[in-house]
């Protein structure tokens, strides 16, 4: 059985006390929002999660998605939980007052994000695709668009979805062949078929926002030839209303491994009215706005999966009796111990429970870069925000992903052959974290924008805003009585980072199929430098507060303890992917296609 506790006081310890959620109240627009108020939100969130929808999760898996003449029905309970989701607000927590969101900040709706991704995955897409729309048609439609479509998505009656990928055409979208011609009203007839469409048809919502990308008569060849519509299912009428069908079909659904729940759409778009998103040939620049909000939401569906396997395993191992402790019996009144004394059992536990809360407090930096992007008045911080979250994207997405499946296959293996029945539900978070991997650009993918495109921007200004705060960091602390030890490490660490950065920007002038290979290793040797960062601060804080706080210091200590683990773990770890990356190993085997 799935069991999930939103773990509440550790995103408050990443809030508040990591990241210092007060700083919030200062930006443009969050002036009355409040420690206070952030946690009542996320105690109801917590509260929809536990009672509503975590409770449909295996059983939307089992049941899946159905499909019949171009109709998508969603599991037994996802319409009414739908409804109690949008009618609680939670829709437009993030969004703008003005289109009838709440106007919180990112650092808020992001741990909101984990909670759904925890209790019920396949749910949870359908809206988070609605607000990546939202944002791309924030910052390009014409008021017009906004006008007429945002409130309905806000309000969450209206969804939205991304009609980006082909049949011939995957992550190299110069590829698309979606025509779109103009009609002589301003609107544009789109002709096409686009594949792996998620939540493209269901029947929560009353209408559906496609996002599409489409090629015009004049469009140049690749990608500087795409543009961006907006294509509704159902065209509004002038109140506002839902009107007559467009020409927008679903014409089928995957069989998927994992996320039954949620529909993975085939469809046609025939001749359907649509609407220029931005500018003619300019509809990638639009559609980033939602694919990099994507990764970024994708990149959190595995922490959500990574805690809630977590949690399902330590309950697991405490209940089950199995064997004897090393050094005797525990519990001498039971036939067997808990399957908790063994030390493998224990170690994977923690190493489950350090990679699950480096995430959330990575996760925690980079929200509170998205909203000092959006809302600091200052130019100069606003870039820098920029930077640090276009540096971070690949990172999160990839990082957060991988880790994440790791964590629901350890969490299978503590269960040993109940982790694999179906009854237990530990092998639906496997086969729901393998997805993660693969969408929205696959990790290899990610890992080749870190390399080839965020490394070299601007002279490596992007890498500026990570690398100088870390090292000063460093710098500071590296004689402090109690983080020294941990300090040492990662700078250790860190320097293996710049060691293996300089040594990526050299072969990528020399031989970018060298650097090409390293870089999924470069990836995650970047990515566990930035959690041993975000744990030496967590210990920091845990040292300071667990002064202050001795009723809680317990919780301190537990902070410190995992600190010390990931810490351990880290160097060794760096110190093989940086030597792999500067013995080229990966090289070889990119260059040896003729033995295919």
């Amino acid at each position: 059985m799935q069991v999930y506790t939103p773990p509440l006081r550790d995103m408050r310890f990443v809030l508040h006390e990591l990241h210092g959620s007060e700083q919030l109240s200062t930006l443009k627009g969050l002036e009355e929002v409040t420690p206070d108020l952030i946690d009542a939100v996320l105690e109801e969130a917590g509260k929809l999660v536990v009672e509503v929808l975590a409770p449909l999760n295996q059983s939307g898996d089992l049941e899946g998605c159905t499909y019949e003449n171009g109709v998508v029905r969603t599991p037994k309970g996802f319409k009414e939980a739908y409804t109690a989701f949008r009618e609680g607000g939670w829709n437009g927590i993030a969004c703008d007052p003005k289109y009838g969101g709440q106007g919180l900040p990112a650092s808020v709706n992001k741990l909101v994000e984990e909670m759904l991704c925890s209790g019920n995955l396949a749910f949870g897409i359908c809206p988070g695709l609605t607000h990546g729309a939202y944002q791309a048609l924030k910052a390009y439609a014409s008021d017009e668009l906004k006008e007429r479509f945002l409130p309905k998505m806000v309000d969450g009656i209206w969804s939205g979805s991304m009609c980006l990928t082909e049949p011939q055409c995957g992550t190299d979208l110069g590829l698309v062949r979606t025509k779109a011609e103009p009609q002589a009203d301003g609107s544009y007839k789109i002709t096409g078929n686009k594949i792996f469409i998620s939540a493209g048809e269901q029947d929560m919502t009353e209408n559906i926002v496609h996002l599409v990308l489409a090629r015009l008569p004049d469009a140049p060849k690749g990608i500087k030839g795409i543009s961006l519509f907006l294509v509704p299912k159902f065209l509004p009428k002038e109140d506002g209303s839902v009107g007559p069908r467009n020409g927008v079909l679903c014409t089928g659904i995957e069989h998927k491994m994992g996320i039954h729940g949620s529909s993975t759409c085939q469809m046609s778009f025939d001749e359907a009215t649509g609407w220029l998103v931005g500018e003619p040939h300019k509809g990638m620049r639009a559609m980033f706005a939602m694919m990099n909000s994507e990764r970024l939401s994708v990149g959190t569906q595995g922490l959500g999966l990574g805690e809630a396997a977590y949690q399902a395993a330590v309950v697991y191992a405490k209940e089950r009796l199995q064997g004897r402790a090393l050094s005797g019996a525990k519990h001498p009144d039971k036939p067997a111990d808990p399957i908790i004394v063994h030390p493998d059992v224990r170690r994977t536990l923690m190493t489950m429970r350090a990679y699950n809360e480096g995430c959330r407090a990575l996760a925690g930096w980079v929200a509170r870069a998205l909203d000092l992007m959006e809302r600091s008045q200052d130019p100069e911080e606003r870039q820098q925000a920029e930077d640090f979250t276009a540096l971070m994207t690949p990172i999160v997405k990839a990082l957060f992903t991988d880790l994440g499946f790791a964590i629901t296959s350890m969490g299978m293996q503590v269960y040993g052959g109940h982790g694999y029945i179906r009854d237990h539900g530990m092998e639906q978070y496997v086969r729901d974290a393998r997805i993660a991997m693969i969408y929205e650009g696959t990790n290899g993918v990610q890992a080749l924008d870190l390399v080839g495109r965020k490394l070299p921007a601007h002279m490596g200004r992007y890498l500026r805003s990570f690398f100088h705060p870390v090292l000063n960091y460093i710098d500071a602390k590296l004689d402090d009585e109690n983080l020294g030890p941990l300090v040492g490490p990662l700078g250790k660490a860190f320097g293996a980072l710049q060691l293996a950065t300089a040594h990526i920007a050299e072969k990528g002038l020399k031989d970018p199929e060298e650097a090409g290979a390293a870089a999924t290793e470069y990836l995650r040797l970047f990515g566990l430098v930035a959690l041993g960062y975000m744990w030496v601060r967590m210990a920091e804080v845990a040292y300071e507060k667990r002064v202050s706080n001795p009723d809680d210091a317990a919780f301190y200590d537990a902070k410190i303890t995992t600190a010390r683990f990931f810490i351990e773990k880290l160097l060794p770890e760096v110190a093989a992917l940086w030597g792999s990356i500067k013995a080229g190993k990966g090289s070889m085997m990119a260059l040896d296609e003729a033995m295919f």
